[in-house]
């Protein structure tokens, strides 16, 4: 028995898919050219939806690293290369490996800029740069 009422479910499911495809073929045939219209305009707004968003977003200002304070704190550009990587979390033998140098020029130049940022450690050498405008 069960099986008779699916069979004619299944039936009655491909008659109303049928019908619906006739009309949805007469729908087009009879309005193809509405339809195309409204595809051409749907693919302008979305076009100019993205140019919108591309040339009115926010960018950011170029980020500098306030040179003043650079200059007045005497911090090189391999010290600001140090302060950088330190920043991103790096260890000593990570940034001698990025920057090319020896560990122990690495801990020297660290010492350096703790001594000219008056820190004690690396989190507080980092907070006084992002202070000052040194770092992000």
């Amino acid at each position: 028995m069960w099986r008779r009422v699916i069979g004619y479910g299944v039936l009655l499911a491909a008659g109303t898919l049928a019908l619906q495809w006739l009309d949805y073929q007469r729908l087009t045939r009879t309005h193809a050219g509405d339809i195309y219209i409204f595809l051409i305009a749907a693919a302008f707004l979305a076009a100019g939806l993205f140019a919108g968003m591309r040339m009115a977003a926010p960018r950011p200002a170029p980020f500098d690293g306030n040179p003043e304070a650079l200059a007045a704190l005497g911090i090189s550009a391999r010290e600001l290369d140090v302060l950088n990587q330190i920043a991103a979390g790096k260890s000593n033998g990570e940034i001698a490996a990025a920057l090319g140098i020896s560990p122990n020029t690495v801990k020297t130049h660290i010492a350096r800029l703790f001594e000219k940022l008056e820190a004690k450690r690396r989190t507080d050498a980092i907070a006084r740069a992002r202070e000052l405008g040194i770092l992000r």
